[in-house]
């Protein structure tokens, strides 16, 4: 294998780990429903693969291994997306949380500057509470930390949100800027 083989090979795997990141991207924008941003990447995305698949296939009968670091650039480039996507942690989650010390929990996650709501319901083996937590996807996390170090038994679930109403601020619903009390 000469070097401008192996050359070629590295740049196919780098291309490849930037168009399958991009695209791991622009699927998570296209759920959270960030048209705009999704359209950006998907373009980028695009342009990438057009030039690297044509590469490719114009010299695969040549360069057998180029097909290899195409796939290798493929499985690289899922999991550095998957990587990115994760730090970045974009959009909010709903974590909700059962326990049978749900006012002791609501009270301390609130003193944390924690928006809880609570609610009392009938689990398998008697009352529990349902604590219910909108927060940033990022700070989902401790969020959990904290109710398992106060009630290591509690039972969690934690939901992505893609669409949620406010009432103190301006939200974007189905495209159209809507405001849903207005301060006098």
């Amino acid at each position: 294998m000469t070097a401008s083989v192996l050359l070629m090979c590295l740049l196919i795997i780098v291309a490849r780990v930037g168009d399958v990141s991009l695209g791991t991207i622009r699927a998570i924008m296209t759920i959270q429903g960030r048209r705009t941003v999704a359209l950006t990447v998907g373009v980028f995305e695009l342009l990438i693969w057009v030039f690297v698949v044509s590469h490719v296939i114009q010299d695969l009968r040549a360069e057998p291994i180029y097909g290899v670091a195409y796939a290798l650039g493929f499985a690289l480039g899922t999991f550095v997306g998957m990587t990115i996507e994760q730090k970045l942690a974009l959009g909010r989650q709903v974590v909700r949380i059962m326990t049978r010390q749900g006012g002791e929990m609501a009270q301390a996650l609130r003193a944390g500057g924690l928006v809880v709501t609570q609610f009392d319901g009938y689990g398998r083996d008697g009352p529990v509470q349902e604590l219910f937590i909108e927060v940033e996807r990022r700070e989902a996390r401790n969020v959990i930390t904290q109710a398992r170090a106060l009630d290591a038994r509690c039972y969690y679930i934690v939901d992505d949100i893609r669409l949620a109403s406010s009432a103190t601020a301006r939200t974007r619903e189905f495209g159209v800027w809507r405001g849903i009390l207005k301060k006098k």
